[in-house]
C-alpha cells in the first residue's frame, strides 16, 4: 500500500556524510526506484504506470528531456523518471480540507519537500485579498478573477505569463496563441534560466538555436565530451547510450570541477554484466576550475591550427565564415593563461588533444555547468569553434549536443514560448489567426522580475513549474511576487509559489502525463519534443486524480474565451474539444510540422529537420557557420573566496524535492551541505563536519546569506565549492547574468564562508 505523506518536516540539521559513490545505477538504483513508487502509488499502480512510461503508446517522462531509442526495454525509465512518475501518479491528495488546516502562513514555513509529499492538488483554490487560507472555487469564478485582473490594467504589458518545460506542445501552443492576443510578448519559460545561452550561441553559430545530432550519431562517434553536465543525476538514460558508444569504440572525455559517480562507471541495470561489473565511461577526466570551459577550448582550437592537417580546410572554405578573425583570436591563447584559468595541468591538456586529433567524429554534451556564467555565451561559441575546425558539424557521428532539462522545455520553445519572436514566425502567426500580434520584445525571467519588483507587471499567470523556487535571488523574487495584483498557477501539486503569492491568488489544478484526457470528441493525446528534435505523442491511462482537474489545453481555451471574448475569432472552443484541431493549426504555422496529425501517427514520431545536420546548410547571417572570436573571461576569485555552483542532488529534480539524501555523494538526511576541497578547507578553517553560512559577494554590495551549511571535505576543484539549489538561489544575484542571454549566474558566485551559529 501507499504511505500517507509525512505530518511534520523532517529536521535536516545534522547531515550525515559518508564516502562518495564510483558507479552509478545497478541494484541500489533499482530497489530505491521500487521503494519510492510503492511509497507513492502502491504495487499494483506501480507496475501497470511504470510500464508504460516511455512506450511508443505510452505516456512520455515527465523528468528529462533525453530521447527514447526505436527500440525500447519494457523498463524505459530511470531512477529519477520514476520518481517524477511515482510523484505525479501518487495516491497521495491535497483537498480543500488541507487548506483549511493550513493558513498560507503556515504553508510558507513549509520545505519544499513536505509541500510536495502532500500530494496531488483536487480543486480549485482561491487566496482572496486580505484572506488567510486558499478556498474552494469554482473554474468560472476562477476565470472570473483572472479577467477581472487583466481587464484593470492599463496595457497588456503588465501581465506576465510564464511556462514550465513540462507543459505539451499543444497546450504550449495555445498559450502563446492566448498571450499574443492579449498583445504581449511577455513569455517567458524555464529555457531563461537553463540553455538560454545555448539557444544564443547556436543561433547566431550554426542558425538553429538546438542540438545537431541524434541517438544515432552518439553511437557512431570517436570521441564523446560531456562538459559541465552530470548524466547520472540529471538525465541517467544518457549513461546507456554513452555505454553503447563505448561498446562501439568512442572514447569519452569528461570536463567538470566535480567527480560524478555516473560518469565513471554505469552499471546497466537492464543487463547482468551491467548489474555485475558496469561499465567504465570516461577515459579522461579534466577537473576544470568553474568558468575554465572557454579558455580550455580556445587552447585546444590554438594547438588544432598549430597541427599540421589537422583543420578540414575544404569544409572550413566551402562552409564557414570569419576564420582569419577567429584563427588570430586563437592563436595568442597562452598556455599559462590557460592553466590559470582552467586550473588544469599542461599534460592533461596535452592528452585531450591527442584525443581529439585521433578522432574523425566529435560530439560535444553540455547541459548547466556551460550555460550559467556570465560569459556562457561565448564558451558556447569557442566549442561551436572547436568542432567546425575539424568540419564535425553536419557528419554522422558528430555535432552539438545540449542535453536539455524539462521534457518539453525545447518543444514549448518551438512552439513560440518566448519573449523575443522572431518575424516569420509572428507573420505565420498573423496569416493563419487574422489578428496582428506584438511585434516588441517582451520579458524574460530576470527582466519580469524586475517588472514585478518595480510595479510594472501586475498580473503574473503560471503554466506549471515552481517559479519563486527556480529564480534567482530568492528574497528579491519573493518581494517582487508579493507586490503583484494576482499570482496564478496550474500546477499538479503544492510548492513555494503557492506561499508567496500576490494581492489574491489561484491554484488551478491541472491532468498530469500519466493521466487520461477525455473532452468532447473523446479521449486526446499530447505531443512532446525531445532534446534531440523528436517530436512524438504521449497518452496518459490512469484515471484523473480527482473530478475537478481540467487539462493544461482546456485551461487556456477556456481562459482566452473568458478573457478575449467575442473580440476573437480563435476557434477556442474547438481547440478543447479536440486537440486535432490545434496540431492543424501548428501544421501551418511551425515550419517542420506539415502533416502534423499524419506524421504524429506514426509510432515513435518523427524528427524536426535540421538544417545544418541534414544538408550542412547553415541559415545565419552570413548563410554560412560562423567562426566568432570572443575575448577569453574567467570568473576571478579574490583572496579567501571560494566559487560556488549550484547543483541538484541525486534525490530532486529542478526545484522538486524527492528525498533528502544525495546517495552519489554520500549525504544522507539533509540538504544544507557545502562540498569545499580539503585543501581550501584547511587554508580557510573550515574543520569537516562544522558549520558555516554562505555571503556571495557582488557589485552592489548586498549581503545575501544562506545560513547553516554543514561543511562537507568533497574532491572538488581547488578554489571551488559546490551546495544544491534551491536553498542556495538566495546567494545568485538578480543581476548576475550572462551576457546575450540573461541566464542567471549560478554556476560562478562568490562566497565567503563565515562561522554560523549552528556551530
Amino acid at each position: 500500500m501507499a504511505s500517507k505523506p509525512p505530518k511534520g518536516d523532517p529536521v535536516q540539521d545534522a547531515p550525515q556524510v559518508a564516502e562518495a559513490q564510483h558507479a552509478a545505477a545497478g541494484l541500489p538504483a533499482i530497489g530505491h526506484t521500487l521503494r519510492v513508487a510503492q511509497q507513492q502509488m502502491g504495487v499494483r499502480r506501480t507496475a501497470l504506470t511504470l510500464l508504460r512510461v516511455n512506450q511508443k503508446d505510452g505516456f512520455d517522462c515527465p523528468g528529462c528531456a533525453w530521447p527514447e531509442p526505436d527500440h525500447r526495454h519494457k523498463a524505459e525509465f530511470c531512477e529519477n523518471g520514476a520518481k517524477a512518475v511515482a510523484e505525479e501518479a501518487t495516491l497521495r491528495r491535497v483537498t480543500p480540507d488541507f487548506f483549511t488546516a493550513h493558513p498560507v502562513a503556515d504553508l510558507a514555513t513549509r520545505s519544499g519537500y513536505w509541500l510536495g509529499q502532500q500530494g496531488r492538488l483536487t480543486h480549485p483554490m482561491y487566496l482572496a485579498e486580505g484572506a488567510e487560507r486558499y478556498e474552494p472555487v469554482s473554474w468560472e469564478r476562477a476565470f472570473d478573477i483572472v479577467a477581472e485582473e487583466i481587464e484593470a490594467l492599463d496595457s497588456p504589458d503588465e501581465s506576465v505569463f510564464y511556462t514550465s518545460g513540462r507543459t505539451s506542445n499543444e497546450a504550449a501552443f495555445l498559450y502563446q496563441l492566448f498571450a499574443r492576443e492579449l498583445g504581449t510578448n511577455n513569455l517567458p519559460d524555464c529555457s531563461n534560466m537553463c540553455h538560454e545561452s545555448s539557444g544564443s550561441a547556436l543561433t547566431e553559430t550554426i542558425g538553429v538555436g538546438k542540438g545537431s545530432v541524434l541517438l544515432e550519431d552518439l553511437y557512431k562517434s570517436d570521441l564523446i565530451i560531456v562538459a559541465g553536465q552530470n548524466p547520472g543525476t540529471n538525465h541517467p538514460r544518457m549513461l546507456s547510450a554513452l555505454e553503447k558508444a563505448k561498446n562501439n569504440g568512442a572514447k569519452i572525455i569528461t570536463v567538470n570541477p566535480l567527480p560524478e559517480a555516473g560518469l565513471e562507471r554505469f552499471k546497466n541495470p537492464q543487463t547482468a554484466q551491467g548489474m555485475l561489473k558496469g561499465t567504465a565511461l570516461t577515459d579522461l577526466f579534466l577537473q576544470i576550475r568553474l568558468g575554465g570551459d572557454q579558455a580550455l577550448f580556445r587552447l585546444l582550437n590554438k594547438l588544432i591550427l598549430e597541427t599540421e592537417g589537422a583543420v578540414d580546410k575544404d569544409f572550413v572554405r566551402e562552409h564557414t565564415h570569419g576564420y582569419e578573425e577567429f584563427t588570430e583570436a586563437a592563436r595568442a591563447a597562452d598556455w599559462d593563461d590557460t592553466l590559470t584559468a582552467t586550473g588544469l595541468e599542461r599534460e592533461r591538456i596535452e592528452e585531450a588533444l591527442r584525443m581529439v586529433l585521433a578522432s574523425e567524429r566529435t560530439v560535444v554534451c553540455w547541459a548547466m555547468g556551460l550555460t550559467q556564467h556570465k560569459h556562457a555565451v561565448p564558451t558556447i561559441r569557442e566549442i561551436v569553434n572547436f568542432l567546425l575546425l575539424r568540419g564535425n558539424i553536419g557528419r554522422p557521428g558528430a555535432g552539438v549536443c545540449p542535453v536539455r532539462g524539462h521534457s518539453n522545455v525545447q518543444g514549448d520553445r518551438t512552439m513560440g514560448i518566448f519573449e523575443r519572436p522572431a518575424p516569420a514566425f509572428l507573420d505565420a502567426l498573423e496569416k493563419e489567426f487574422g489578428f496582428a500580434p506584438p511585434r516588441h520584445h517582451g520579458l524574460d525571467v530576470v527582466r519580469a522580475i524586475r517588472a514585478l519588483r518595480d510595479g510594472k507587471a501586475k498580473v503574473f499567470f503560471a503554466m506549471g513549474g515552481n517559479f519563486v523556487a527556480a529564480s534567482p535571488d530568492t528574497e528579491v523574487t519573493e518581494a517582487a511576487m508579493r507586490k503583484a495584483r494576482l499570482t496564478v498557477h496550474v500546477s499538479t501539486k503544492l510548492n513555494r509559489s503557492h506561499a508567496v503569492t500576490g494581492a489574491r491568488a489561484l491554484i488551478l489544478p491541472t491532468l498530469g502525463r500519466t493521466e487520461r484526457d477525455l473532452q468532447g470528441s473523446g479521449e486526446q493525446f499530447v505531443t512532446v519534443e525531445d532534446s534531440m528534435g523528436m517530436v512524438h505523442a504521449s497518452r496518459g491511462r490512469l484515471e484523473p486524480a480527482g473530478k475537478h482537474l481540467l487539462s493544461e489545453p482546456a485551461i487556456v481555451c477556456r481562459l482566452a474565451r473568458r478573457v478575449l471574448g467575442s473580440a476573437s475569432h480563435t476557434p477556442w472552443e474547438e481547440f478543447e474539444k479536440d486537440y486535432a484541431t490545434v496540431r492543424d493549426r501548428i501544421a501551418r504555422v511551425v515550419p517542420g510540422f506539415e502533416d502534423f496529425n499524419a506524421k504524429v501517427a506514426h509510432p515513435g514520431g518523427f524528427t524536426l529537420p535540421h538544417a545544418p545536420r541534414d544538408e550542412r546548410r547553415f541559415p545565419t547571417a552570413t548563410g554560412k557557420a560562423n567562426f566568432t572570436a570572443s575575448p577569453v573571461e574567467y570568473p576571478a576569485l579574490p583572496e579567501g573566496r571560494l566559487l560556488l555552483q549550484t547543483l541538484r542532488s541525486h534525490d530532486q529534480y529542478n526545484t522538486t524535492i524527492y528525498g533528502l539524501d544525495d546517495r552519489y555523494r554520500g549525504i544522507k538526511n539533509g540538504r544544507r551541505v557545502v562540498l569545499v576541497n580539503p585543501r581550501d578547507a584547511a587554508d580557510l578553517g573550515l574543520a569537516e563536519g562544522s558549520y558555516a553560512d554562505l555571503v556571495s559577494e557582488w557589485q552592489d554590495g548586498v549581503e545575501r546569506r544562506a545560513p547553516g551549511f554543514r561543511i562537507v571535505h568533497y574532491p572538488t576543484a581547488r578554489g571551488c565549492a559546490a551546495a544544491y539549489y534551491p536553498e542556495t538561489n538566495v546567494l545568485v544575484p538578480l543581476d548576475a547574468t550572462a551576457d546575450t542571454s540573461n541566464t542567471p549566474a549560478s554556476k560562478s558566485v562568490v562566497v565567503r564562508l563565515e562561522q554560523s551559529a549552528l556551530d
